[in-house]
């Protein structure tokens, strides 16, 4: 079990992308980077990016300033986004996720990370929270 957002749940994450080869072939013509920043986890201010690029996904923790995306969140919106809680839709419409950025890149692609978080799947299951 690894906690949410952890450097090693963040790793896992990362190795469960780079190993998919469903999400290679969903993503094959798909270049978009996506950063994400979480505010109030019990790691501090986390930091991770997505970056797809044709078949080929990395997530590591950190900034992206060239991100296309940004998303922007609090502990307890990021926690009901990974279990289920609440939707993006519902988050965003509410004030609790903010985009900044290329909004425009997340229409085009924004299948590319419904198959990215159906592949975190088996690590939500041994994710605490």
């Amino acid at each position: 079990m690894s906690r949410f957002l952890s450097p090693e749940w963040i790793a896992r994450a990362a190795a469960a992308a780079a190993a998919s080869a469903e999400l290679a072939r969903a993503t094959a013509e798909v270049r978009l980077v996506v950063q994400q920043v979480v505010t109030g986890t019990p790691h501090g201010e986390v930091r991770y990016v997505v970056s797809i690029d044709n078949g080929r996904t990395e997530l590591r923790p950190g900034d992206e300033p060239s991100a296309d995306v940004t998303f922007s969140l609090d502990w307890d919106t990021a926690v009901a986004l990974a279990t289920g809680g609440t939707s993006a839709e519902d988050a965003f419409t509410t004030g609790r996720l903010q985009l900044a950025g290329d909004v425009g890149a997340l229409l085009r692609h924004g299948r590319a990370l419904v198959d990215l978080d159906a592949v975190f799947a088996e690590l939500r299951a041994s994710t605490t929270y």
